[in-house]
């Protein structure tokens, strides 16, 4: 495994990660995630990505047991929350960034870790109908009252991510260190065309999200849907309009030979592109079973593979 700095802090996350979206829930079991969180370390992952909101926080749950029956250091594992959809469908608790809620949302998701403090807290999406300088303000005092060390963004624009920054700098308060975009080869504009100022105006780091374009780069859907995937899922809808588009399909499928000239997966090639980005500072990758959690992190080796012939080529098939 390499290691990256998250932008510019001082933090090192492994280049990539494990995330608990979609798979860590009641179904799947306690074992499993077990067994993926040990898998994921053993390929010398340090950085497991979570969210309240991820199986109604559900999954935070089982990762804070999974944390404590593995036994391992504080100091030597990053893990992150996001704070915006809710767990209450009532005002102020659900679609908001306001001061009421994240207070109170820090401390219920620091209770169902069973830990003193996150590595990083994300604001999950923007809110439009909360004032920025209210947010900001709340993210700092989590940073300063210890309870977080570094705050960022999901899926905010370039400008609103900017916004952020200018009212931390102007006020001397903590400010946004990193952003989670989707990033993979159908998904790209945010991370390769809005951000690019930022990276080196602000120093800001990204933690990717979908690497395998909700399992569509994996090449197993090519021949239709196997029992068992989430597409098989009637509760992930999103999965079957991504694998309904034939263009995508179509492009997919033009990688099969590069990978097999690499004698990678499909998986690990689509992986490995998104780490070749160095604006990239971890990618979160997911599975279900530990098997996939080892061959997904194999894909740190496929990227020196990828010589700027070799990303030509992948150019073109997804051009």
């Amino acid at each position: 495994m390499t290691y990256r700095r998250l932008g510019r802090s001082g933090l090192q996350l492994s280049t990539l990660s494990y995330g608990s979206w979609v798979t860590f829930n009641e179904r799947n079991g306690f074992d499993s995630v077990l067994q993926s969180l040990q898998a994921a370390r053993e390929a010398g992952c340090n950085f497991f990505d979570n969210a309240e909101a991820y199986a109604g926080g559900e999954a935070e749950k089982l990762m804070g047991k999974a944390f404590k029956e593995l036994g391992w250091g504080r100091e030597t594992y990053v893990v992150s929350t996001k704070f915006y959809w809710g767990l209450s469908d009532i005002p102020n608790m659900h679609y908001t960034l306001n001061r009421k809620y994240l207070s109170q949302a820090i401390d219920r998701s620091l209770e169902r870790f069973g830990l003193d403090f996150v590595d990083l807290v994300y604001c999950h999406r923007p809110d439009v109908n909360t004032p920025l300088e209210e947010t900001v303000w709340a993210m700092h005092d989590m940073i300063a009252s210890g309870k977080a060390l570094y705050w960022g963004t999901s899926e905010w624009s370039a400008d609103e991510i900017r916004g952020a920054y200018a009212i931390a700098e102007a006020n001397h308060l903590h400010k946004p260190v990193m952003e989670q975009p989707e990033y993979n080869l159908f998904n790209r504009d945010k991370v390769e065309k809005e951000y690019l100022r930022l990276y080196t105006d602000i120093g800001l780091g990204t933690t990717t999200w979908s690497p395998l374009a909700s399992g569509l780069l994996t090449g197993k859907y090519l021949e239709g849907i196997p029992e068992g995937s989430r597409a098989a899922s009637a509760n992930l809808p999103f999965v079957n309009e991504a694998i309904a588009d034939e263009a995508k399909t179509a492009k997919t499928r033009a990688l099969v030979p590069i990978a097999k000239d690499l004698d990678c997966s499909m998986a690990q090639l689509a992986l490995a592109w998104c780490a070749s980005n160095p604006n990239v500072s971890s990618v979160i990758t997911g599975a279900s079973r530990a098997s996939q959690v080892t061959e997904n992190m194999a894909a740190i080796e496929v990227v020196e593979a990828l010589t700027p012939e070799v990303l030509e080529r992948i150019e073109a098939a997804v051009a």
